[in-house]
């Protein structure tokens, strides 16, 4: 059983993530922590000057409130999202917070992944810890 559980959360993944957060549940010990993340890739400067203030600030609001909606009835899971690159950013952070159990939704592997890499395939490579991957 863990303690300290991230489940990556990407919106294209579909009902494999809701997967993930049984799976993340049920490997949980009955005091663990579990966050559900998901990354937002950072918008270039020189696009982002053109955004209206706080437009970004409002999108992660949004995506905030679109996953806690999407997690009802999982009371013991928090809703975190951040800007970054999606592996790295999730590599980054079950680092800084310790985490002991990556529970992440994978599709099936396409040949685009044999050049660029799924990031899934990068969280299994890269992960400080232990990672269940769901398909």
């Amino acid at each position: 059983m863990y303690k300290n559980i991230l489940v990556p959360i990407a919106f294209d993944i579909g009902d494999e993530a809701m997967h993930a957060v049984e799976i993340a549940e049920s490997l949980a010990d009955p005091d663990a922590t579990i966050t559900a993340l998901h990354v937002v890739e950072e918008v270039p400067s020189y696009v982002a000057q053109y955004l209206p203030e706080g437009q970004m600030e409002a999108n992660v609001k949004e995506i905030e409130d679109i996953l806690a909606e999407r997690l009802t009835g999982h009371d013991r899971i928090a809703v975190k999202v951040i800007e970054g690159h999606a592996g790295h950013s999730i590599v980054d952070y079950a680092t800084e917070h310790k985490v002991d159990c990556i529970v992440i939704a994978s599709h099936r592997p396409g040949l685009q992944d044999l050049f660029l890499g799924s990031t899934a395939a990068r969280v299994v490579r890269h992960a400080p810890c232990a990672v269940h991957v769901v398909r």
